[in-house]
């Protein structure tokens, strides 16, 4: 999960992913904005906010087609979570890690995003691997019951995790006896481009989707202003570091303090494991932002790159280009890539530094 960034709106409170939210609440209203910001012209607004994929979620969209495309988007998600759920029986990956090794016809959004993981996986060098749910699951960060594993145990389960054993056949799909996946780190961001086509046929050109931290800002705000998103400080309970300025692209971030545990060593394990060791990954990053054009790449990558660490996500940046991150490592130093750099301001103590192409 994915839960670290705030929205920011002119004279509003900024929304908390954790809010407590009805299922399916809609909500339709009107504001009123002139291109300056002032009181002038109207624009119809509808939000609507949803429990799915394990977070709540919150979509708002401006235009005549607002309303109607929220629904749509809604019907979207829920669409999704059937299929790409790993404890859901029935759904693709449920039925996938249940074949033993049998190859499973699936929808073409699980083979779409099965095929940007194994892209990641093979760019990263194995940074990102989906096959590490067994282990994922024995430290406890899918049932909640956390655990220290024993390294005997880890070292077997590490035998079957290897992304490039996951074989894709037009719409079929196989996976060895032993291995499971998990889409976790590519659902949400993937459920955000699905959504971003739904607002593009239907006309909207002006909305914010804020799929439990997952963002994803359409067009502008209606005064044609840029978005502000609030990046979470990662050593404070609740607060932004900076503030983001954009428009048209996702903003995805994944931390050390999404979901964690203290063991009875009392060290902190989190969540974002390494593949190489099955243990948490430590590497001097704290936070990492990945902001870009598309939703599911910019939610793998935040993963990859967190595992990868500072030196290698700097790399892999300048081998790419195709998007921006903003990184924050333990010394409580911000790293930005220079695209974004008269976009992002720093509000915290911390230092900011840039990262150049060269």
């Amino acid at each position: 999960m994915k839960q670290t960034i705030l929205i920011l709106f002119s004279n509003l409170y900024p929304i908390r992913n954790k809010v407590c939210l009805c299922l399916l609440l809609s909500m339709l209203c009107s504001c009123s904005y002139s291109a300056s910001g002032s009181i002038g012209q109207e624009y119809a607004m509808a939000e609507r906010s949803i429990f799915a994929m394990d977070t709540y979620m919150n979509i708002r969209a401006y235009g005549e087609q607002a309303e109607e495309t929220l629904s749509l988007s809604c019907d979207k998600i829920e669409e999704l979570e059937e299929r790409f759920s790993v404890t859901k029986e029935g759904s693709d990956i449920w039925r996938i890690n249940q074949a033993a090794g049998d190859q499973t016809e699936v929808s073409e959004d699980t083979i779409s995003v099965l095929n940007t993981a194994i892209q990641i996986g093979r760019e990263t060098q194995g940074a990102l691997d989906i096959t590490l749910y067994p282990v994922l699951k024995e430290w406890g960060f899918t049932t909640k019951e956390y655990q220290i594993p024993k390294e005997h145990r880890l070292q077997e389960l590490l035998n079957y995790v290897d992304y490039r054993q996951i074989v894709l056949q037009g719409t079929t799909v196989s996976i060895p006896k032993e291995a499971a996946i998990d889409l976790g780190a590519l659902a949400k961001g993937y459920a955000s481009d699905q959504i971003v086509e739904i607002f593009k046929e239907n006309g909207v050109e002006s909305a914010l989707i804020n799929l439990g931290g997952n963002v994803y800002t359409v067009g502008t705000k209606p005064d044609g202003s840029l978005w502000k998103i609030g990046v979470r400080n990662p050593f404070e309970s609740s607060g932004e570091m900076c503030i983001l300025s954009a428009a048209d692209c996702a903003v995805i971030t994944s931390g050390v303090y999404e979901r964690y545990f203290i063991g009875e060593d009392g060290k902190q394990y989190w969540h974002i494991l390494n593949p190489a060791d099955g243990r948490p990954a430590e590497n001097g990053l704290v936070s990492v932002t990945i902001i870009g054009e598309e939703g599911v790449r910019c939610d793998a990558l935040s993963t990859a790159l967190f595992v990868a660490g500072l030196e290698e996500a700097a790399a892999y940046w300048r081998e790419h280009q195709d998007f921006e991150m903003i990184l924050v490592t333990e010394q409580k130093k911000i790293f930005i890539t220079e695209g974004i750099e008269g976009s992002v301001k720093n509000v915290s103590e911390m230092t900011m530094e840039i990262i150049n192409k060269s």
